[in-house]
């Protein structure tokens, strides 16, 4: 089993109805591949995290590599992994500009600020512990269909 991280920005401003075509779009495909994962959505920036097997993981990177809908983008980690973390998660969407203002005042005070928004890290771990921040979070703005 292997999990892919990456950072991206995005090459328009960010909103809800992209997030979801993306989700909508790419959450049929990644079941039927096995495929499990998040995608974090600010208004300028994308970090995804998948997991699966190594085929199917390397071939959807490299569809995402070719997405005209972003630029910029960045390898944080591609590694072989026990467990996933977002098992039953054909993909979630979360969109980070929607988060209460304390709530993003808490995580750009932790992890720094980015374009007026809260900025996505360039380490594994760091990238796993905000999704996982904010996979903790009550009344989180995501998109699942």
């Amino acid at each position: 089993m292997y999990r892919i991280i990456y950072k991206s920005r995005s090459v328009a401003p960010l909103n809800w109805t992209l997030v979801q075509d993306i989700i909508m779009s790419s959450e049929p495909r990644n079941e039927q591949s096995g495929i499990t994962g998040v995608l974090l959505a600010s208004e300028t920036h994308f970090l995804q995290a998948l997991e699966g097997k190594f085929e199917d993981v390397n071939a959807l990177f490299r569809r995402i590599f070719r997405d005209d809908r972003h630029e910029e983008l960045t390898l944080i980690s591609f590694s072989v992994i026990d467990a996933r973390l977002f098992r039953g998660w054909g993909m979630l969407g979360i969109g980070t500009f929607n988060l209460n203002q304390e709530i993003e005042s808490e995580l750009v005070e932790k992890y720094g600020e980015e374009d007026g928004g809260i900025r996505f890290p360039l380490e594994e771990w760091a990238a796993l512990s905000l999704i996982n921040d904010i996979k903790l979070m009550r009344e989180l703005p995501v998109w699942k269909q």
